[in-house]
């Protein structure tokens, strides 16, 4: 069993976070779960409503959290989640988040993004000259970054398994854990 810590905060989104936690326990893996406080943070729903040009976003579930940023060691992490949804546009902001994400890149452990998860690396300059996918939007992001942005449910490139969205986790998960599997991180 290997543990995967999950980036999250407010705002990010229900299935991009809740099939990825499901599927590493389902796989034996320990998942803990940190965003900026220990409170709950609120999840939602990001669904495509007919005669609208962008989604629709609806309140989600909560979501228990395990660890507060700054109480992360990542020494004792095999993976990195991040997911999607709005929270990776302010969580990349935070300063442990960075601390955390440049840990799992400097050590090509494990790294899972989901939808916007993206979003985190890139703005600390760890996409460039690497292959991802992201929600469509983020193209020219992604592009801005340096990376190479590719149209697929499940991009591996070395370490990183991306991919466009929820509707692509069961491809993604199936990378993912695939990575972890054959990673020699932390037990």
């Amino acid at each position: 069993m290997k543990k995967v810590l999950v980036l999250v905060g407010d705002a990010a989104e229900e299935l991009d976070t809740m099939y990825p936690v499901f599927r590493m326990r389902e796989a034996g893996h320990q998942v803990d779960v940190a965003a900026p406080t220990r409170r709950d943070v609120q999840l939602v729903i990001h669904d495509f409503e007919p005669g609208s040009d962008a989604y629709t976003e609806k309140n989600g579930r909560r979501l228990p959290v395990d660890l507060a940023f700054s109480e992360v060691d990542p020494t004792g992490y095999a993976g990195l989640i991040i997911p999607g949804g709005r929270a990776p546009e302010y969580i990349r902001l935070d300063a442990d988040v960075r601390r955390i994400t440049e840990y799992f890149f400097a050590r090509n452990l494990p790294v899972g993004t989901v939808c916007h998860g993206p979003q985190v690396p890139a703005a600390y300059g760890l996409l460039k000259g690497r292959k991802t996918a992201a929600f469509g939007p983020l193209a020219a992001d992604m592009e801005n970054a340096g990376a190479t942005v590719v149209d697929g449910p499940d991009v591996v490139d070395g370490n990183m398994v991306s991919c466009r969205g929820w509707p692509d986790l069961p491809e993604w998960s199936r990378a993912f854990v695939a990575v972890l599997d054959r990673s020699a991180g932390p037990a």
